[in-house]
């Protein structure tokens, strides 16, 4: 099953993200303590959306 990536964006901005900036390959996210790279396709795999969710500190939500 894979996690649209407009879902797990939208996850990071209500938990106090923002977009710092677009890499080549990446957007990285930042709350001003802890920065995160998302890759940029349309949809990613739910295990990967999970992990990058306890990345950022926040609970597993797909």
């Amino acid at each position: 099953m894979s996690i649209k990536r407009r879902d797990l964006i939208r996850y990071f901005e209500e938990n106090g993200f923002r977009l710092l900036r677009e890499g080549a390959n990446h957007s990285i996210y930042t709350n001003d303590v802890k920065t995160i790279p998302v890759k940029r396709h349309r949809a990613l795999d739910r295990i990967t959306a999970n992990e990058i969710c306890k990345q950022a500190g926040l609970k597993p939500k797909f």
